[in-house]
């Protein structure tokens, strides 16, 4: 299958790649896994708003009049688009969403770590430490799922997608 580049054939995949790569249950699964991510995400920082400005006060990168609305508005971000994902609603801004977010949080993250700055991320808990997760650690799952992000995103438009919601 040739991939076109404006008016020129781009590069060759072969036809196991192809199907791979178009495969309606991967994107589903891809889907689910970031959906259900972001759904755990956004919880405990639902639930705990001040401890988790805490954490963004932490990474030293935002004025300090913003820290609790990010802190309160990050969350719902995280849940309604992990939701939208899970259900099949508006698929690609959902992944649009979260691939911005992923790269807010990537140089977030990489901004401290080059400052050598030590600091807890706040992305699963907010009430306990996460010093098993080096800055690396999560840089490196942050990527993984930008990657899984940008898949969703670019899935082919002319194919539907599989949702709670779909007919027939």
């Amino acid at each position: 299958m040739d991939f076109l580049v404006g008016k020129k054939t781009g590069f060759q995949l072969s036809k196991m790649a192809h199907n791979l790569l178009y495969n309606q249950w991967l994107e589903l699964a891809t889907r689910l896994l970031l959906g259900v991510t972001f759904v755990y995400a956004s919880y405990h920082k639902i639930l705990a708003p001040a401890e988790f400005a805490k954490i963004v006060y932490g990474y030293g990168l935002f004025p300090h009049e913003t820290i609790n609305l990010i802190a309160i508005i990050i969350p719902f971000i995280e849940l309604i688009s992990g939701i939208a994902l899970i259900t099949g609603i508006c698929t690609r801004s959902a992944a649009l969403i979260i691939v911005g977010m992923l790269l807010a949080f990537i140089i977030a993250i990489s901004i401290n770590v080059i400052r050598g700055h030590e600091f807890d991320c706040g992305c699963f808990s907010v009430d306990t430490p996460q010093a098993f997760n080096s800055a690396w650690y999560t840089l490196g799952r942050d990527i993984i799922l930008l990657m899984l992000g940008s898949y969703v995103f670019r899935y082919r438009l002319d194919k539907p997608r599989l949702c709670v919601f779909m007919k027939g």
